[in-house]
Formats: C-alpha cells, structure tokens, sequence
C-alpha cells in the first residue's frame, strides 16, 4: 500500500528524513513511533505529497505520489492531531463538509455522513456544534470527519490525546473494526501500552531515520534485552537500585515507587540469579513476575530515551 525508500528531506541545514524508509501492507495497522521531533509529522505529510522531499521514492498504491493525483488522494484519509472542525457548523455539517472533498452524490454522501456518525458514536449529537461537545466527542467528530468517504489508507495521528478512558476505549475499537473492514490504519501515539495492544507491526524512528520495524516479537529478537522481572520489595533502602545493578546481564533496574524493573541481557538463568541475590541479603518480597520485553522497554533501548522527550 505504501512504500518509502531512503526518503531524504532537509529544512536548510536540519536533516528531517535522513533515508527513511518504511513499507505497509493491506489491511494492518502500523505504529509510526518515536521521540518528539524526529520526523513523523514529516515522513506522513511527504506520503500525503503535502511536502516535496529532495531525494528517495513514494509510492502509494504502487504509483509515485503526485500532490495533483486526486484519484489516489480520494483513497487517502487523514486525522490529524490538531482538531480540524469547523466551530459554527454542527455534526452532521461538518462531516458532510469533508466528505464533499471526495463525493459528489449527495444521496451517496448522506449515507456516508450517516454510517461515520453511527461509527463514531454521535447519534446522539447530529445537531450539536464543536462547543456544545465535550473533549471526547470533538475527538470522535474528528475522526468521523476523516473516514466518512471510507479511505483505503488512514492516517490517525495521536488521536486519543487528552480523551476521557470510555472515548479512548471508544476508539480503539473503532480503529480495530476499520481494519477488519480493510482499511490500512498508520497511526501515531505516545502512549506505547496503547500501540503494543492495538498494532500488528511497528516502525520506529529517531533522527529522522527507521531505526526499526517489524512486528512485536521481530523487536524483542532484536534488542539485548530479553527479559524483564518486576519485583516488590517489602523492605528497601536507598542502595538498592546500584546494588540490582551488580546481578550478572542485568542491563538496567528503573524503579518506579515501590516496584522495581530490572532488565536483562539473553541469558536463561535471570530468575535464577536475582532469587540468589534476594536470599544472599535477606531481602523479602510480596510480589515478583517475569516477562518478555514490552514494547516501552524496546523503545527505551533502541533510542535510549524516553517518548515523552
């Protein structure tokens, strides 16, 4: 559906894409990730050709972008972050608006304004304007906004921003059901549990480059770290977190208020190692547990920050 190769863009002396390259399939969700500021807004407006990038290739539907290729554009759906509504039109109006960017037939129209509103949620608000809807909603209206004329390709860009835990929930599962329905989704967050449940493969970027891409497991191959043990100490003091350190392959213990998360390198014998230490310095815990790389500890490793950066 979409392919980049060495995708190359530069703002005067700042590289903003430096050979990103990036591939999606039919009907997956992808989860374009990585710090602030390190090309994602880019990369998606050069596949929307609402930017020209100095060197590489894009092809969308197996043909170059082309900014005058409305065929191709009428495929295309995009939700930006920003709200983008019109505050003195309501529902209906705005969804209608944005859908006669793609449809002429107005019969056919108002059967697509009517099957976003249901999808959405917004039944219940036809006639409301932006102010009278609260966050949640607005966001939903958004989205409706974007996928009324039923792209191929969507575009949802940290959609769940600032939403109430029912809307967010909300939307989730209407992404999942836009999938199922065929929709190729590229969607961008911050919130990494958010992406680990809802995506099937993953691309992350730093410095304006694809430092990775696959789906989960591919990612945990990938990186040092294959396991991850939380334990609850019963009783800690300061010295703890340096002295974790001191476990053969741990890579890193990150304590988060009375949990502490301490990484490993490949290695079979973690549990084995950190049950000895604890027995070797009459430490007692309530609870400990062993996992597999989340997506948030693969991300930390492969750019060595945070997301929220």
């Amino acid at each position: 559906m979409i392919e980049m190769d060495k995708v190359v863009k530069r703002y005067k002396d700042v590289i903003a894409l430096d050979h990103f390259s990036f591939l999606a399939g039919q009907n997956e969700i992808i989860g374009l990730l990585g710090p602030n500021g390190c090309g994602k807004t880019t990369a998606i407006n050069c596949m929307l050709s609402l930017l020209k990038f100095d060197q590489g290739t894009i092809n969308i539907f197996g043909e170059p972008v082309n900014p005058n290729n409305n065929k191709t554009k009428r495929r295309i759906g995009i939700v930006p972050q920003e709200l983008a509504i019109f505050e003195k039109l309501n529902v209906v109006e705005n969804i209608d608006f944005y859908c006669g960017l793609y449809v002429n037939d107005r019969r056919k129209r108002k059967q697509l304004v009517d099957e976003a509103i249901d999808f959405v949620g917004l039944e219940k608000y036809r006639k409301f304007v932006p102010k009278q809807l609260s966050g949640g909603l607005k966001r939903r209206l958004n989205i409706a906004c974007g996928i009324a004329h039923k792209p191929d390709i969507l575009f949802l860009d940290e959609p769940t921003v600032a939403v109430d835990a029912q809307s967010r929930n909300f939307i989730l599962e209407g992404v999942k059901k836009m999938k199922a329905e065929g929709t190729t989704v590229i969607y961008t967050t911050h919130y990494l549990e958010e992406a680990e449940d809802l995506c099937d493969s993953f691309v992350i970027m730093d410095n304006g480059r694809n430092i990775a891409q696959g789906t989960l497991d591919d990612l945990q191959k990938s990186i040092s770290t294959t396991e991850s043990i939380t334990v609850k100490f019963i009783a800690e003091d300061s010295t703890l977190v340096n002295r974790l350190k001191e476990i053969p392959h741990v890579n890193q213990v990150i304590k988060t208020k009375d949990k502490y998360n301490i990484q490993f390198e490949k290695n079979h014998n973690n549990l084995s190692n950190l049950i000895r230490f604890i027995d070797e310095n009459s430490l007692t815990y309530s609870e400990i547990k062993s996992e597999q790389p989340s997506l948030s500890n693969i991300f930390l490793e492969l750019t060595g920050k945070e997301l929220r950066d």
